[in-house]
């Protein structure tokens, strides 16, 4: 995992007026959110069952994030890797890997190394720079 240092941190914005803006860009919500945290994901780069993701978490401040009305803050963002295996499922859920790829798996490395960190750094720190302009 790579911390970025960007000015998202400490943000606030309303999440269903947030979200419609930058889903065009890319973006949706992790899954691992819940009524009081979560984040929007975007990916900076995939290849053959690796994956180099942007994390925008933040914290709910007024309301659940299930409502459109949610207010919510920005946390520090980070680039994470997952790695999952790009093998042929030959179980029940062979229909889902039939290209090969599980979008359902659990990843084989939630947080795997990062080669070129100074490159990923970089654009991960751009990217927040897009989301910055609908936060205030």
């Amino acid at each position: 995992m790579l911390q970025l240092e960007t000015d998202l941190e400490g943000k606030q914005a309303y999440f269903g007026q947030l979200k419609s803006s930058i889903q065009r860009l890319g973006y949706s919500i992790g899954g691992n959110w819940d009524y009081h945290k979560g984040s929007f994901d975007n990916v900076l780069w995939r290849e053959a069952g690796e994956t180099i993701y942007l994390r925008l978490p933040f914290e709910v401040l007024e309301g659940d994030l299930d409502h459109q009305e949610a207010y919510i803050r920005f946390q520090t963002p980070y680039v994470i890797k997952h790695v999952v295996n790009v093998g042929l499922d030959r179980d029940e859920n062979a229909l889902l890997t039939s290209s090969g790829f599980n979008q359902f798996q659990e990843p084989l490395d939630k947080d795997g190394k990062i080669e070129d960190k100074n490159r990923w750094v970089h654009a991960g720190e751009q990217a927040v720079q897009e989301i910055v302009r609908f936060v205030h």
